[in-house]
């Protein structure tokens, strides 16, 4: 998938596919990609994600823009989510170090355990967004479960491509152990560090994806110049 992506998204940075142009069909683009119609289907979410086309139902895909500025996942842009994430979620975290039950960390051990184990991607991303509604629950404060709750589907579209773009999978199993020891620890500024460093890293795999194929492609035209 990640290949149909770079193939696709190069395509339309360097004027192949025009803004307003269609993408030839899927089936076409199957044919001559040589890929399975779920992995093509998966590139192009990811290419609207990034807000390059949209797709029209009975239509098809059209390119809207030919460079990125801030990918979108369900209802928010990439940025604003973030932003709400740091301002929300790092001080859950500290709270939950201080209120978690003993029922919250079993909770939370339970899940990392199945996540550790977990191979399939959307199954995977399922419990992440479950692991983050079980830190804001351990916080005590049903707030601000009810906030991650408002955001849960564009947490769930943005741990997708996070995973199948960035191949964050393992590491944010890493993070989440840390964050959950933290927990365990009852050390409020350590559950807020592990926080902001797994925040971090999810905006830092977000850049990497959306910047350097731009760095790239400039590269390549003026190889070709």
């Amino acid at each position: 998938m990640e290949a149909v992506f770079g193939h696709l998204r190069s395509a339309i940075e360097r004027g192949q596919y025009a803004l307003g142009d269609k993408l030839p069909s899927e089936a076409e683009l199957c044919r001559t990609l040589e890929v399975s119609r779920p992995v093509l289907r998966e590139a192009l979410r990811a290419l609207q994600a990034m807000g390059l086309t949209v797709s029209k139902t009975g239509k098809g895909t059209f390119v809207v823009a030919n460079t990125v500025e801030d990918p979108t996942f369900g209802d928010y842009a990439a940025s604003d989510l973030l932003e709400v994430r740091r301002h929300v979620e790092i001080p859950v975290a500290g709270y939950a170090a201080l209120r978690r039950t003993p029922e919250d960390l079993d909770h939370l051990a339970h899940l990392l355990d199945r996540m550790e184990r977990e191979t399939d991607t959307t199954a995977w991303v399922a419990l992440d967004t479950v692991f983050h509604l079980a830190v804001a629950e351990a916080s005590g404060n049903p707030v601000f479960r009810r906030v991650i709750e408002e955001i849960r589907d564009a947490l769930a579209r943005q741990s997708t491509f996070l995973n199948e773009l960035g191949g964050r999978r393992e590491q944010s199993n890493c993070e989440h152990r840390a964050i959950v020891e933290a927990l365990v620890d009852g050390s409020e500024s350590d559950a807020v560090e592990a926080m902001s460093h797994h925040l971090h890293r999810v905006e830092a795999t977000l850049t990497d994806i959306v910047r350097p194929q731009r760095a790239d492609t400039s590269r390549e035209g003026r190889a070709e110049a």
